[in-house]
């Protein structure tokens, strides 16, 4: 058991990452408060989901980046060892050949830190997710 030297949270893990106190409002500010070595990696995750569906608002939502266009399309968040990407269950069954070389779940795609980011294919899911779900 840890406990949060700033915020008295207790966890499981040793130096979980975790919000002490208020949640960002942007993804902006979502991305400044994680560790400086991840944040590349979500400024360059957060411009290609752009880049994929300009038109979904993006927001915090669940304390996550979040891509919205009349509900959540995709979402994303850092843990210690991978970047989760939350597209639902239908667009990881739908890009299952394309993910086999990554750990999934029901929703939720874990994008390893120790590999490069597979951008076109987070691109292409973003798409989907809103082609989809975007009504």
């Amino acid at each position: 058991m840890w406990t949060c030297p700033k915020c008295g949270r207790n966890f499981r893990n040793i130096n979980q990452n975790h919000y002490c106190g208020k949640a960002p409002e942007t993804i902006e500010e979502y991305i400044r408060e994680q560790p400086e070595a991840v944040q590349p990696i979500l400024w360059q995750l957060q411009e290609t989901i752009h880049a994929a569906i300009p038109e979904a608002k993006e927001k915090i939502s669940w304390s996550m980046p979040t891509f919205w266009k009349g509900r959540n399309l995709i979402q994303f968040a850092a843990s210690q060892k991978h970047i989760g990407l939350y597209p639902g269950p239908e667009a990881v069954e739908a890009f299952a050949d394309r993910l086999a070389s990554f750990p999934t779940s029901k929703g939720t795609i874990r994008l390893p830190l120790n590999q490069p980011m597979p951008l076109e294919l987070i691109a292409d899911i973003a798409r989907w997710c809103e082609e989809n779900n975007g009504k």
